[in-house]
Parts: C-alpha cells; structure tokens; sequence
C-alpha cells in the first residue's frame, strides 16, 4: 500500500494567558494518569511551575525534570523518567522542546509543546535538533506534538533577539525553497509543492507584516508563532526539513562548528540567507532589508562573529549535511569565492 503519513497537531492555542487552560487542553484531548513536564532551570521559574500548579489543580499527578541541553544524554534521562508517563510537556524553549520530542518518540508517548520563547520553527514541527556522542547536533525525525500551548504574554516578555531570530529562520525559507527546487531539477529529489507553497507564503507573511514586529508587543508575537507554526506544518508535509533548511543552514551549522560562541540559530541562517541569494542570482538586497525590518543581524559584526569565521564557515558549509544537496553543491566554494561572496554582500 502506496501511502504517506503527515503528523500534526490535534489542538492548537496561540493568545495570552492559554497557559492557564493547559489542565482543560489535557482534559480535551483524553490525556490520563501521571504526567511529565520537562523544562529549563530559567523557564521552570517562567512556565514550568505554573504549568505544573494547573496540572495539578486538574487532578493531574505531575512530575518535572529539568535539562540543560540537547543531547543525546538529555534524551535519556528523560526517557528514564517517562515510565507510566501518559504525556510529556516540553514547557521552554528549542532545546526543551526537541528533547521532550525526542523522549516522547521514544517512549511511544503523546508530547505537548510549550514554548516560552519564539526563536525558531520547531516549536510545532516533527523534527529535533539534538548532539549524539559529543558530535555535531542532527536533525532527527522525532514525532509532531498532538497540541502547541503558545501565550504570547510570556512569549512577548522574552528577549526581543529571541522575536527577531524566530523571523530570520522564517524569512530563510526562500532560499531553503531555492535550493530544494534545484536538487529537484539536477538529482530527481521528491519535492512537494503544497509544502513548499506554504514555506514560501509563510515567510512573505514575515517581509510584508515587518513593521509589526515590535519589542514586548502581544500582536508582534502572534505573528511571529503562527508564522513559525505554519513553517513548521510544511516540514509536517514534506517529510522533511526541505522547504525550511537548506544551505543557509548549512551556513549556520558550519558556523556552530567553529564558533565557540555562534550567535542565534535564526540570526545565523537569516545571514546565511543573504549570501546565498546572491549565489542563486536572487534579490539578496531585498533579504538584507527585510531583515534590518525586524532588527536582525545582517553582517559578522552584528552576529558579533570574526569575519575569518564567516569566511571559514562558508568554505566548509557544503560538507555538512552532505545527503542534501544545495546551490553549495558538493565541492563547495574556495576560500577566495567564500571572502568574495560574503565581501560582495557586504556580511564582511
């Protein structure tokens, strides 16, 4: 039988104060017995208490943990938390979210997704970035979570970079489809034009609505997680990471590689985005304002990065991920046409 699977969320809530019904969601969905809420020393103190206390007010028996990052180690301990688990809740931000998915999957358990901040598109994707055996991060096939809880009176509260970054991984779906399109045309890559159509229009939705991205406001906020929620329904539809990833974030994990402190996941792609524009022929100038728009990074200085590094990332970007195949192409660009590409953009 010839068919594919699409996972995505049953119920989904984006407004202020929503997480005050997180009980009532968990009664709506069926959700019984003994419930896990993972989250961050810094988010347990924003959300995951109070997540917690609402639980409980609902007659949920609720455990938490707390985890620092995303790894492979982080999964397992979670994991060995989860026994007689009926739920997990990812209650913080990227790294909570993917690990609870991650556990989640693997304990053939449902997951809610939680976010305390809108920094990128994974809040509502089934994809988790997470680091195995003191390697670089990967991008597994975790599992869609069956409810996304976003308030946007705590989502609003956090940092703005966290705002700003969370439009620059959107606004990094045009050349993600660019590339995409190219490993169609040149290696025969299954494409999908729904998933692709609704990547594209997401981030449009981003460029056009700019100027209503503003710091600690509401509206600013449901713009930004539904924008994020609708990228990652097209990573739903494809089945891949395709129509949201592609060699801007190469760019991006090449610069974690050498960085010892890489700025933002969405500054670097959004960077990485305006370079390769360029190499695909497109308007990389109409990227670069769009992002200064939303007060994000547009040069090495604003990523607070050595332009060497710029430079050395671009160089090596083609050989992460080599399954996917990009404008980068296999042999990637020379260190000369790396310092021209990111000179010519004016990134360095």
């Amino acid at each position: 039988m010839d068919f594919k699977k699409i996972q995505m969320p049953r119920l989904v809530y984006i407004g202020s104060g929503v997480i005050n019904e997180t009980g009532k969601i968990c009664n709506d969905l069926k959700i019984k017995d003994n419930l896990l809420i993972v989250t961050g020393s810094l988010t347990q103190k924003i959300a995951g208490d109070l997540v917690k206390e609402n639980l409980e007010d609902s007659d949920y028996n609720v455990s938490l943990v707390k985890i620092d990052d995303a790894t492979e180690k982080s999964v397992k301990y979670v994991e060995g938390k989860s026994d007689d688990m009926s739920l997990i809740l990812g209650v913080g931000g990227g790294k909570v979210i993917d690990v609870s998915k991650m556990a989640s999957k693997s304990k053939n358990v449902d997951f809610i997704s939680i976010p305390t901040s809108a920094a990128h598109d994974g809040i509502a994707s089934p994809l988790a970035s997470i680091k195995q055996n003191n390697q670089d991060s990967s991008s597994l096939y975790a599992q869609a979570p069956i409810s996304v809880i976003a308030d946007t009176d705590i989502i609003r509260k956090a940092p703005f970079k966290f705002l700003s970054s969370g439009c620059a991984d959107v606004i990094s779906n045009y050349t993600a489809i660019k590339d995409w399109q190219l490993a169609n045309r040149l290696r025969n890559e299954s494409y999908s034009e729904s998933a692709a159509a609704l990547s594209i229009m997401t981030a449009k939705l981003i460029i056009e609505s700019s100027d209503a991205v503003k710091k600690e406001l509401e509206e600013s906020a449901k713009l930004v997680v539904r924008s994020l929620f609708s990228s990652g329904m097209s990573i739903s539809i494809a089945g891949s990471s395709r129509p949201a990833s592609g060699s801007e974030h190469k760019f991006s994990h090449a610069i974690d590689k050498i960085v010892k402190k890489p700025a933002l996941h969405g500054h670097q792609c959004g960077v990485g985005t305006i370079m390769m524009m360029n190499l695909h022929g497109g308007d990389w100038k109409f990227i670069r304002d769009a992002l200064k728009d939303i007060n994000a990074p547009t040069t090495a200085y604003d990523l607070n990065i050595d332009p060497d590094d710029i430079v050395d990332a671009l160089s090596i970007a083609h050989e992460i991920r080599k399954d996917r195949y990009t404008i980068l192409g296999e042999g990637g660009l020379s260190r000369s046409a790396a310092k021209n590409l990111a000179i010519r953009t004016g990134v360095i």
